[in-house]
Protein backbone atom coordinates (compact mmCIF):
# COMPACT_ATOMS: atom_id res chain seq x y z
CA UNK A 1 0.00 0.00 0.00
CA UNK A 2 1.52 3.25 -1.19
CA UNK A 3 0.91 5.96 1.79
CA UNK A 4 0.41 9.65 0.69
CA UNK A 5 0.42 12.08 3.80
CA UNK A 6 -1.57 15.02 3.40
CA UNK A 7 -0.47 19.02 3.88
CA UNK A 8 -3.44 20.75 4.16
CA UNK A 9 -2.54 24.75 3.85
CA UNK A 10 -4.55 27.67 5.49
CA UNK A 11 -2.34 30.86 5.84
CA UNK A 12 1.07 28.82 5.13
CA UNK A 13 0.27 26.52 8.23
CA UNK A 14 -0.49 22.93 8.16
CA UNK A 15 -3.54 22.26 9.40
CA UNK A 16 -6.69 19.49 9.36
CA UNK A 17 -10.39 20.46 9.46
CA UNK A 18 -13.21 17.84 10.67
CA UNK A 19 -15.52 17.25 7.50
CA UNK A 20 -14.22 20.02 5.72
CA UNK A 21 -15.92 22.72 8.56
CA UNK A 22 -13.28 25.42 7.99
CA UNK A 23 -14.77 26.71 11.46
CA UNK A 24 -12.77 23.42 12.99
CA UNK A 25 -9.33 24.21 11.75
CA UNK A 26 -6.61 22.25 13.97
CA UNK A 27 -2.98 23.41 13.69
CA UNK A 28 -1.17 20.33 12.72
CA UNK A 29 2.22 19.96 15.48
CA UNK A 30 4.92 20.10 12.80
CA UNK A 31 5.53 22.81 10.75
CA UNK A 32 5.36 22.29 6.85
CA UNK A 33 8.42 21.96 6.21
CA UNK A 34 8.95 19.82 9.35
CA UNK A 35 6.18 17.94 7.92
CA UNK A 36 7.70 17.27 4.36
CA UNK A 37 11.25 15.59 5.85
CA UNK A 38 9.38 14.14 8.44
CA UNK A 39 7.51 12.00 6.11
CA UNK A 40 9.79 11.47 3.36
CA UNK A 41 12.27 9.06 5.56
CA UNK A 42 8.98 6.57 5.21
CA UNK A 43 9.75 3.85 2.13
CA UNK A 44 5.96 3.79 1.83
CA UNK A 45 5.68 7.07 1.01
CA UNK A 46 5.30 7.76 -2.73
CA UNK A 47 4.51 11.66 -3.22
CA UNK A 48 2.86 14.26 -1.23
CA UNK A 49 -0.40 15.46 -1.20
CA UNK A 50 -0.58 19.11 -0.52
CA UNK A 51 -3.98 20.99 -0.38
CA UNK A 52 -4.54 24.87 -0.74
CA UNK A 53 -8.00 25.02 1.48
CA UNK A 54 -8.43 28.81 0.95
CA UNK A 55 -7.68 28.59 -2.94
CA UNK A 56 -10.58 25.87 -2.35
CA UNK A 57 -13.06 28.19 -1.68
CA UNK A 58 -12.27 31.41 -2.85
CA UNK A 59 -11.37 29.52 -6.55
CA UNK A 60 -8.03 30.41 -6.60
CA UNK A 61 -4.51 30.16 -5.73
CA UNK A 62 -3.79 31.30 -2.62
CA UNK A 63 -0.33 29.57 -0.64
CA UNK A 64 1.77 29.78 -4.19
CA UNK A 65 4.69 30.93 -1.36
CA UNK A 66 4.02 28.11 1.10
CA UNK A 67 4.11 25.81 -2.21
CA UNK A 68 7.11 26.65 -3.44
CA UNK A 69 8.83 26.23 0.31
CA UNK A 70 7.63 22.94 0.02
CA UNK A 71 9.26 22.10 -3.32
CA UNK A 72 12.23 23.55 -2.65
CA UNK A 73 12.41 21.41 0.69
CA UNK A 74 10.45 17.60 -0.73
CA UNK A 75 13.07 15.03 -2.90
CA UNK A 76 9.24 13.20 -3.12
CA UNK A 77 6.81 14.50 -6.05
CA UNK A 78 4.13 16.48 -5.26
CA UNK A 79 0.29 16.64 -5.97
CA UNK A 80 -1.28 19.80 -5.36
CA UNK A 81 -5.10 20.83 -5.20
CA UNK A 82 -7.17 23.52 -4.27
CA UNK A 83 -8.05 26.74 -6.62
CA UNK A 84 -6.67 25.27 -9.57
CA UNK A 85 -9.54 26.75 -11.98
CA UNK A 86 -7.87 28.09 -15.35
CA UNK A 87 -4.75 27.01 -17.03
CA UNK A 88 -2.84 29.51 -16.52
CA UNK A 89 -2.61 28.43 -12.65
CA UNK A 90 -1.91 24.95 -13.58
CA UNK A 91 1.55 26.20 -15.81
CA UNK A 92 2.74 28.48 -13.11
CA UNK A 93 2.74 25.22 -10.76
CA UNK A 94 4.29 23.49 -13.74
CA UNK A 95 6.63 26.16 -14.12
CA UNK A 96 7.39 25.63 -10.07
CA UNK A 97 8.13 21.93 -10.55
CA UNK A 98 4.98 20.69 -9.24
CA UNK A 99 4.95 17.14 -10.18
CA UNK A 100 0.96 15.85 -10.64
CA UNK A 101 -2.39 18.75 -10.30
CA UNK A 102 -5.41 17.53 -8.51
CA UNK A 103 -8.80 19.05 -10.72
CA UNK A 104 -11.98 18.99 -8.52
CA UNK A 105 -14.74 21.88 -8.77
CA UNK A 106 -13.99 23.22 -12.36
CA UNK A 107 -13.26 19.36 -13.12
CA UNK A 108 -16.46 18.12 -12.20
CA UNK A 109 -18.67 20.63 -13.85
CA UNK A 110 -16.60 21.44 -16.87
CA UNK A 111 -15.70 17.92 -18.62
CA UNK A 112 -14.88 19.64 -21.82
CA UNK A 113 -12.32 21.82 -19.58
CA UNK A 114 -10.75 19.22 -17.87
CA UNK A 115 -10.38 16.99 -21.08
CA UNK A 116 -8.52 19.97 -22.67
CA UNK A 117 -5.71 20.32 -19.67
CA UNK A 118 -5.18 16.44 -19.53
CA UNK A 119 -4.20 16.27 -22.67
CA UNK A 120 -1.52 19.30 -21.84
CA UNK A 121 -0.51 17.08 -18.96
CA UNK A 122 -1.45 13.53 -19.67
CA UNK A 123 -1.10 11.40 -16.56
CA UNK A 124 -0.69 14.45 -14.41
CA UNK A 125 -3.77 14.92 -13.39
CA UNK A 126 -5.58 13.80 -10.78
CA UNK A 127 -9.52 13.90 -10.51
CA UNK A 128 -10.65 14.93 -6.96
CA UNK A 129 -14.21 13.44 -6.24
CA UNK A 130 -15.37 14.59 -2.67
CA UNK A 131 -18.79 13.08 -2.02
CA UNK A 132 -21.63 13.13 0.66
CA UNK A 133 -23.06 9.75 -0.23
CA UNK A 134 -23.68 9.39 -4.12
CA UNK A 135 -23.60 13.38 -4.28
CA UNK A 136 -20.07 15.01 -5.60
CA UNK A 137 -19.77 18.75 -3.66
CA UNK A 138 -17.85 21.42 -4.61
CA UNK A 139 -15.75 24.61 -3.95
CA UNK A 140 -14.42 23.63 -0.23
CA UNK A 141 -16.95 21.31 -0.20
CA UNK A 142 -19.81 23.97 0.38
CA UNK A 143 -21.90 23.30 -2.58
CA UNK A 144 -23.79 20.35 -3.92
CA UNK A 145 -22.72 19.92 -7.35
CA UNK A 146 -25.68 18.30 -8.47
CA UNK A 147 -23.69 15.31 -10.14
CA UNK A 148 -23.69 11.69 -9.13
CA UNK A 149 -20.48 9.66 -8.96
CA UNK A 150 -21.47 6.63 -11.01
CA UNK A 151 -22.33 8.73 -14.03
CA UNK A 152 -19.71 11.35 -13.66
CA UNK A 153 -16.85 8.80 -13.43
CA UNK A 154 -18.48 7.29 -16.78
CA UNK A 155 -17.78 10.44 -18.38
CA UNK A 156 -14.13 10.45 -17.85
CA UNK A 157 -13.28 6.95 -18.09
CA UNK A 158 -11.37 7.41 -21.35
CA UNK A 159 -9.30 10.57 -20.32
CA UNK A 160 -5.32 9.38 -19.35
CA UNK A 161 -5.77 10.97 -15.99
CA UNK A 162 -3.17 9.60 -13.17
CA UNK A 163 -6.10 8.49 -11.17
CA UNK A 164 -9.19 9.21 -8.90
CA UNK A 165 -8.84 10.76 -5.26
CA UNK A 166 -12.74 9.47 -4.11
CA UNK A 167 -12.86 11.34 -0.75
CA UNK A 168 -16.23 10.65 1.59
CA UNK A 169 -16.71 13.77 3.31
CA UNK A 170 -18.21 12.38 6.16
CA UNK A 171 -15.08 10.55 6.93
CA UNK A 172 -12.53 13.21 6.49
CA UNK A 173 -10.29 14.82 9.42
CA UNK A 174 -12.91 12.30 12.02
CA UNK A 175 -10.51 9.30 12.58
CA UNK A 176 -13.29 7.03 12.57
CA UNK A 177 -11.88 4.72 9.78
CA UNK A 178 -12.34 5.30 5.39
CA UNK A 179 -15.66 4.37 3.60
CA UNK A 180 -14.17 1.14 3.17
CA UNK A 181 -17.12 0.13 0.78
CA UNK A 182 -18.06 3.26 -1.05
CA UNK A 183 -13.81 3.14 -2.17
CA UNK A 184 -14.25 -0.62 -3.20
CA UNK A 185 -17.45 -0.26 -5.47
CA UNK A 186 -15.98 2.90 -7.33
CA UNK A 187 -12.63 1.06 -8.09
CA UNK A 188 -14.97 -2.05 -9.62
CA UNK A 189 -16.67 0.36 -11.79
CA UNK A 190 -13.41 2.38 -13.28
CA UNK A 191 -9.94 1.30 -14.51
CA UNK A 192 -8.47 4.42 -13.30
CA UNK A 193 -6.79 4.06 -10.11
CA UNK A 194 -8.80 5.30 -6.91
CA UNK A 195 -6.83 6.49 -4.38
CA UNK A 196 -8.09 6.28 -0.64
CA UNK A 197 -8.87 9.36 1.34
CA UNK A 198 -10.56 10.69 4.24
CA UNK A 199 -10.21 8.73 7.63
CA UNK A 200 -7.78 6.34 7.85
CA UNK A 201 -6.18 5.54 10.97
CA UNK A 202 -3.87 2.72 10.91
CA UNK A 203 -2.94 -0.11 9.61
CA UNK A 204 -6.39 -2.16 9.97
CA UNK A 205 -7.47 0.18 7.65
CA UNK A 206 -4.95 -0.14 5.05
CA UNK A 207 -5.55 -3.44 4.95
CA UNK A 208 -9.39 -2.90 4.49
CA UNK A 209 -8.90 -0.80 1.62
CA UNK A 210 -6.10 -3.43 0.08
CA UNK A 211 -8.48 -6.30 0.27
CA UNK A 212 -11.16 -4.46 -1.98
CA UNK A 213 -8.41 -3.49 -4.41
CA UNK A 214 -7.20 -0.08 -3.40
CA UNK A 215 -3.25 0.06 -3.69
CA UNK A 216 -2.98 3.95 -2.24
CA UNK A 217 -4.37 6.09 0.83
CA UNK A 218 -4.13 9.37 1.62
CA UNK A 219 -3.55 10.09 5.54
CA UNK A 220 -3.95 13.42 6.78
CA UNK A 221 -3.51 13.81 11.02
CA UNK A 222 -2.16 10.19 11.67
CA UNK A 223 1.35 10.29 9.09
CA UNK A 224 1.91 12.82 12.01
CA UNK A 225 2.09 10.25 14.87
CA UNK A 226 4.35 7.79 14.94
CA UNK A 227 2.44 5.20 16.22
CA UNK A 228 0.58 5.22 12.60
CA UNK A 229 4.40 4.11 11.08
CA UNK A 230 5.23 1.52 13.67
CA UNK A 231 2.61 -0.17 12.82
CA UNK A 232 2.70 -0.43 8.83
Amino acid sequence: MDIIPAIDLIGGKSVRLSQGDYQQQIDMPMSVTEAVTYYSQFPQVRRIHVVDLIGAAEQMAMETSTISEIKAVSQLPLELGGGLRDQETLESYDKLGIDYFILGSRAIMDVPWLTEMVALYPNRIFVGIDCKDEDIYINGWKENSGRQINEYVAEIEDLPIAGIIYTDIYKDGMQQGPNVERTGKLQEITHHDVIASGGVRSRHDLDALEAVGIGQAIVGKAAQDPAFWKGL
